[in-house]
């Protein structure tokens, strides 16, 4: 992208890549716990699948963009893939509600970084805001389906939601060297 700093570029390559890998990761979340809902749970296979085919449509997303600015995949892509897939299949034996709290807190999460992106990208890469701009509002979507399903919210619940939450901003923040710090930094002077 011309005009744009080394920094800035490689700023891009970092949000390209951790949410490649995120995608991956919650693809491993929804067919793991597809595996397991199927025969306890068949009402939400539909819900979990469309969710499924969401994210592997958001993840070929990042993957051409991957291509069309020359970057690569993120370095923990093993990590994300094998955390996702623990994630999920530890939710889905926990039970259904449980299944709906994991994808509230990684949509809660992924939100808040969404969010922090697309200020910015803005300016930066109009091609990539708009994508991910589509795809934030999809995230909602997931989220906010999962907590219209829920049944209440135990002492378990809160605490599964607050380790998964606290996971996926760790993976986030190793992925990218720290930048959501830096770009959450900027939002908030911004907002000021």
């Amino acid at each position: 992208m011309p005009g744009l700093t080394d920094r800035e570029r490689t700023t891009i390559a970092r949000i390209i890549r951790v949410n490649h890998a995120g995608e991956t990761g919650a693809i491993r979340i929804y067919a793991a716990q597809l595996w397991r809902a199927r025969r306890p749970y068949p009402d939400m296979v539909p819900a979990l699948e469309k969710m499924r085919r969401d994210e592997i449509r958001h993840c070929a997303i990042f993957r051409a963009a991957m291509t069309e600015r020359d970057t690569r995949p993120c370095r923990v892509m093993r990590l994300w893939s094998l955390g996702g897939f623990v994630i999920g299949f530890a939710t889905a034996l926990l039970g259904r509600n449980m299944i709906w709290i994991c994808t509230e807190a990684v949509e809660t999460t992924v939100h808040k970084h969404l969010i922090e992106q697309l200020h910015f990208l803005r300016d930066r890469d109009p091609a990539l805001f708009a994508a991910i701009d589509a795809i934030k509002d999809e995230e909602l979507e997931h989220r906010d389906h999962a907590i219209e399903m829920q049944e209440g919210r135990g002492s378990l619940d809160r605490m599964v939601y607050a380790v998964i939450s606290v996971l996926t901003g760790l993976m986030i923040w190793l992925s990218t060297w720290g930048d959501p710090s830096l770009m959450a930094r900027d939002l908030r002077a911004d907002q000021a």
